[in-house]
């Protein structure tokens, strides 16, 4: 029987989540995890709200690493980051030496009015915002930047996990910006996926989007049909932001994935990468 859960994408107070490390290895336990990764955002170049300082990453590290060892016995522990692709700037190699994991994922799209990095990730008042000023109010524009950033990270600088693959739709509420139907879309979202398919990067099922935004997993379920098809391999993770959000929705999600045909979860336990059996309940491990 299924007992057990993973969870390789956390936010602590490093970074623009609550509560520190050991409460989140603390909640992980309560929530019936097995292995859970560290992964605040990774410093960047710029100042940011979100973002770890710095100074701070070899705190982040020290303190990530004690606790690693002290709950051996209890929870497979990894210690990784999730790094934001910048080209010209940084990348998951940037500190992979350092970790036992990447997550790359893309939050910024060229520069605003003030010079700043126009971030996709933020208000729904700010994206409009510098939808206009950077790009000229022009949405497929922004959409095909995004998808040929990922590639590029594919291509140049691949991270171990891929995060929220389709975070740029996060402010199509209702298809208001565009339809995620059309073929240009569709033809990004495709590109994308071929090129993943030759390279070993794990595809993460991001469930942040069903609890915070009530809209769908990051990727949905038609980008899932498409990626099961070409044999991708996807983990399941909450992109947690407080402990209490560690497991949040991905007994959900694991139905979803059922339904795409998925029939394992790709998952680092007992420091290997493996493909394991999973249902609603958790994973065969």
């Amino acid at each position: 029987m299924p007992d057990s859960w993973t969870n390789y994408h956390s936010h602590s107070h490093y970074c623009d989540g609550v509560e520190s490390p050991r409460e989140q290895v603390e909640a992980a336990l309560r929530q019936s995890v097995r292995a859970f990764g560290f992964s605040s955002h990774g410093p960047v170049h710029f100042p940011n709200a979100w973002s770890m300082q710095a100074d701070r990453l070899e705190e982040y590290l020290s303190e990530t690493r004690a606790l690693q060892a002290e709950f051996a016995d209890q929870i497979d522990l990894y210690v990784g980051l999730e790094v934001d692709f910048l080209p010209g700037f940084s990348g998951p190699s940037t500190y992979a030496s350092r970790l036992d994991f990447t997550v790359g994922s893309v939050h910024y799209l060229g520069l605003n009015e003030q010079g700043e990095p126009w971030e996709i990730d933020g208000s729904t008042e700010k994206f409009m915002k510098g939808l206009v000023e950077v790009h000229g109010g022009d949405i497929r524009k922004v959409i095909h930047l995004y998808y040929e950033h990922i590639r590029q990270m594919i291509e140049t600088d691949a991270p171990d996990i891929l995060g929220h693959l389709d975070k740029i739709k996060i402010h199509n509420l209702r298809n208001s910006l565009y339809d995620e139907n059309e073929p240009w879309y569709q033809a990004e979202i495709d590109e994308t996926l071929t090129l993943l398919a030759q390279t070993d990067c794990v595809l993460e099922v991001n469930t942040r989007g069903l609890y915070k935004k009530n809209l769908a997993t990051y990727p949905g379920l038609s980008v899932l049909q498409r990626v099961q098809e070409r044999k991708i391999p996807v983990m399941i993770n909450s992109d947690s932001h407080a402990p209490s959000e560690i497991t949040a929705k991905l007994s959900r999600t694991a139905l979803l994935l059922k339904q795409a045909g998925f029939k394992t979860l790709r998952v680092l336990v007992a420091g290997t990468w493996q493909d394991v059996p999973f249902d609603e309940e958790g994973l065969y491990l």
